[in-house]
């Protein structure tokens, strides 16, 4: 630390305020020039190696920033963004495998070379204290990374993967409960795909932090109390992203041990693609996004299946409809039949009486016609055809009209058969039509009567 003024051009004197009575310390100096004169000092250490366990990743549009810690401390770190990428890719070439090339190297052993740096802000920024990186290698998986692989084997063994996996989950669950911050993109996702959905079931929220460590007990005491709200069926456990650090109330052992034990299913949705915490493999069910996890929780777009029931009715009402049009036409045909038949019998008959008429006005006229003496001697051979023709004509006849008279609806009321008609005269063939009418006329051969249906 420079303990005389920095080198370089000082405002004059008389511009210079006054310093402190009776203070011995040099000065005062301009916070510009001390910023400026200690990353001078600073950058003027020894360049040395780190080691320690790198977390909270969070990279930038110009450079990367990170920690490194261990048990007695922990130390910012920066790289420019194109010197990040290029020290990652040997890192992953140097580590033989142990650092995919899918994975964050969060959580892992690294060792770092660099020095010490500073930015001095400005009257808009605020200062900056940081270790300069220019080369990284892994030394193996650090003790963040250590300790929740041992507990998600111990939990294993025990058998606590598998129980929120053995509960059944309903298809469409009334009532979701949902824990996450009370100010947070994960609830607007949450909401927003369960309106995508067109769920219109109840929500219960139970909000706490989800990010330090106070989040893990909380977090624990929202599931119990949701677990124990009835009608709740599923719960949904809702973060967005974040580094290693930031999502380590998600391996807490206690809850953990608490959402495997919960007899409602659970849906952990904890960070992005990437991340994946012991929650996630405790929960029922792990999901990458707060969206995936409303899907997950409400197996049926409800929206598309009202849309579907709505077309299977209307399809249903008009095939009804067309099944009682085309049954009500075969019905009203077949009461039309027997009027129709005698109709064309009456028809048939008054055709052969006139034939008969005819064929006999002609055959006289047709005697008369040969000669008086042929007529004479021709009109007792025509008086007895003629008498003969009538009677079969008159016995025909009569055969006839008995055929007549037996299809005749009248005949049929001489026999002790009534017609219920209504008020209009329109014939009432069954008992649902006649209770429907109420008011009837009852035919009988010799006289109507009039009628009412006082059964209910």
């Amino acid at each position: 630390m420079p303990s005389a003024p920095p080198s370089g051009p000082l405002p004059a004197a008389s511009s210079r305020p006054a310093g402190i009575p009776a203070c011995e310390l040099a000065g005062p100096f301009g916070v510009g020039e001390y910023a400026a004169a200690l990353r001078a000092r600073l950058r003027e250490f020894t360049r040395v190696q780190l080691i320690g366990e790198l977390v909270n990743l969070r990279p930038s549009r110009a450079r990367v920033y990170f920690e490194l810690r261990d048990s007695h401390g922990a130390i910012p770190c920066a790289v420019w963004r194109e010197d990040w990428e290029a020290i990652v890719r040997r890192a992953r070439a140097d580590a033989g495998g142990q650092l995919p090339a899918e994975a964050s190297p969060e959580g892992m052993q690294v060792v770092v070379a660099g020095g010490c740096d500073y930015y001095a802000g400005s009257a808009t920024s605020s200062p900056g204290f940081s270790f300069a990186v220019n080369d990284m290698r892994v030394a193996g998986e650090g003790d963040l990374l250590a300790r929740i692989d041992r507990l998600r084997k111990q939990l294993d063994a025990e058998g606590l993967l598998e129980l929120q996996g053995r509960l059944a989950r309903p298809l469409l669950p009334r009532t979701i409960g949902v824990i996450t911050a009370p100010t947070g993109k994960a609830r607007d996702d949450v909401l927003a795909a369960l309106a995508r959905r067109g769920w219109a079931g109840r929500l219960v929220w139970g909000f706490a932090p989800v990010q330090d460590r106070h989040a893990a007990p909380a977090i624990t005491r929202a599931l119990c109390d949701l677990a124990a709200v009835a009608g709740v069926e599923v719960v949904i456990v809702a973060r967005g992203g974040g580094s290693l650090t930031d999502l380590l109330s998600f391996c807490d052992e206690t809850l953990c041990r608490t959402v495997a034990l919960l007899q409602v299913p659970v849906i952990a949705s904890v960070g992005h693609h990437t991340d994946r915490t012991l929650l996630d493999d405790v929960a029922a069910v792990s999901c990458s996004t707060p969206t995936h996890a409303a899907d997950a929780a409400v197996g049926v777009d409800c929206a598309r299946a009202r849309s579907d029931l709505s077309v299977g009715a209307a399809r249903l009402r008009e095939h009804g409809r067309r099944a009682v049009l085309t049954r009500a036409r075969l019905l009203a045909t077949l009461s039309r039949a027997p009027g129709a038949h005698i109709d064309r019998q009456r028809a048939r008959l008054h055709q052969l009486l006139r034939e008969a008429r005819a064929g006999s006005r002609r055959r006289i006229e047709h005697e008369w016609s040969l000669g008086v003496r042929r007529a004479i001697v021709l009109r007792r051979k025509g008086e007895s055809e003629l008498r003969a023709c009538r009677e079969r004509r008159a016995r025909g006849l009569e055969q006839l009209a008995l055929a007549l008279s037996a299809h005749d609806p009248q005949r049929t009321l001489e026999r002790g058969y009534a017609l219920v008609q209504s008020e209009r005269g329109e014939p009432l063939a069954s008992a649902a039509r006649a209770r429907a009418a109420r008011r009837l006329q009852v035919r009988f051969a010799d006289d109507t009567l009039a009628a009412e249906v006082n059964e209910p």
